[in-house]
């Protein structure tokens, strides 16, 4: 018998593939005879109510005569609305991830000294990533998918904490503060040797400095001569902010207070939590949303023509253009229906970006997409809740601007949402909460046990 190689997918294996899937597949009627909640969203999107939270409020609903009407997306962080806080720290000229991630893990705004403490706390730990980690870890195995390797990263710091295992919340915000703090060391360093190894660049690796913002660190670490703009800076210190926390019912928040129940360790939760937000149906949006527009863009040939525009969404939906899976990507949002507020804060800042970077006739083309897809959209299918342009619709053409390796991308959004994830691990633990353990019905058939002989 010829030695298997790990990847290959047999014959054999094909043939098992298939009888798996059919004994999967359960007849979607089903889901509606048993009220049983798909995604645990029902048809309307609202999703089933599994918890309680005091650090932020996805508000897209009012409540008018007894009932749920529709209305323009707020999003507040401990009861701030986000526009008001990014309104505080753009007007006053300041970077506000440090301060922003301070009101999520301990519920106020600190003052001018509380902000100046827990920022220097930040940039201590920034420096303290484990002596040889880059050398002896991220430089091992490097992988193509920088997700992967900020998970493992992550996974392997275990190794290097003493108390990895202490759960109690002195010791899990120190677990916390200081991912926070490294998450884009991991992320970056990962991705030069990605770079290095893999496509032969020169490798590049800068140390953090303490007198830099997490985001001016960022672009300070991932470009060769360091340099950026300031406007590059603000820009990415408030998609940090936009991206940072999402209600408790997000895809990966919810892993979070998933895996944290069971009380295993702070870095199994957030590697969990990792693996979800990984996902093109999470965080890796705004990955399709660049590839969607780079293939538009060479497919419509007058960029100012509405009716070609429309054409080239139409063929999206009917899976005839682009991937081929009948989506426009970063249109559309899970609870958000007039509008997604993060996407709204976005787009009054892509104008300047997109002048600065030469790139205004992309911005009028990505504009008209912004506005014709809704009602392509309404046209085509039937909707049960209004359509808007989601944050992944803007973050991903900034980032584009911006020069960014799109294999940041997603490694960014994990770099905004640690803080989110970080409140959410300790609001579970501080609430001693049960082990989070939903039910499924089972629609097998039970049979009787045949032995092997006469089967």
């Amino acid at each position: 018998m010829n030695e298997l190689q790990y990847s290959e997918i047999t014959p054999e294996l094909l043939k098992l593939s298939k009888l798996c899937t059919q004994v999967s597949q359960i007849d979607p009627e089903l889901y509606y005879k048993y009220d049983v909640k798909r995604g645990l969203r029902d048809l309307n999107g609202k999703g089933v109510l599994a918890g309680l939270t005091e650090i932020s409020e996805v508000h897209s609903k009012d409540i008018v005569n007894g009932e749920e009407i529709p209305c323009r997306g707020e999003l507040f962080y401990r009861g701030h609305n986000v526009k008001d806080l990014v309104r505080g720290f753009i007007s006053e000229n300041r970077f506000g991830f440090e301060e922003v991630a301070y009101l999520l893990l301990f519920g106020s705004l600190p003052t001018k000294p509380e902000l100046d403490t827990f920022t220097n706390m930040l940039a201590d730990y920034r420096q303290q990533l484990p002596s040889g980690f880059v050398r002896d870890i991220i430089m091992k195995a490097p992988s193509s998918d920088m997700m992967n390797t900020l998970a493992r990263s992550v996974l392997t710091l275990y190794s290097y904490d003493d108390r990895a295992d202490d759960i109690s919340i002195p010791n899990v915000l120190r677990q916390c503060l200081q991912m926070i703090s490294i998450f884009p060391l991991l992320s970056v360093y990962g991705y030069q040797t990605y770079q290095h190894y893999y496509n032969g660049k020169s490798l590049y690796i800068h140390s953090p400095r303490p007198d830099l913002s997490a985001a001016e660190n960022i672009l300070h670490i991932l470009r060769p001569d360091s340099k950026y703009s300031e406007l590059e800076a603000k820009i990415l210190d408030l998609a940090l902010v936009l991206h940072m926390e999402h209600g408790g019912g997000n895809n990966s928040t919810f892993a979070t207070h998933v895996i944290s129940s069971s009380g295993t360790d702070t870095y199994s939760v957030i590697a969990a939590s990792l693996g979800s937000l990984k996902g093109p149906r999470h965080g890796g949006a705004n990955i399709k949303v660049v590839q969607m527009f780079e293939d538009m863009k060479e497919t419509i040939k007058d960029w100012e023509d509405e009716d070609e525009i429309k054409s080239y969404l139409n063929a999206l939906l009917s899976r005839d253009a682009f991937d081929h899976s009948g989506l426009i990507y970063g249109i559309g949002h899970a609870v958000y229906s007039l509008s997604d507020p993060r996407a709204e804060i976005f787009k009054s800042f892509v104008g300047k970006l997109s002048e600065e970077k030469g790139k205004s006739r992309e911005f009028a083309l990505v504009s008209a997409v912004e506005r014709l897809a809704p009602e392509v959209i309404g046209e085509k299918r039937k909707i049960y809740k209004g359509v808007s342009a989601n944050v992944d619709f803007y973050s991903g053409f900034v980032y584009n601007m911006m020069g960014l390796p799109i294999e940041l991308y997603t490694p960014i959004f994990a770099m905004a949402r640690i803080v989110g994830w970080s409140a959410h691990r300790i609001e579970e633990l501080a609430n001693n909460g049960k082990i989070i353990r939903p039910a499924y019905r089972n629609i097998c058939d039970r049979v009787e046990y045949v032995p092997l002989d006469q089967r």
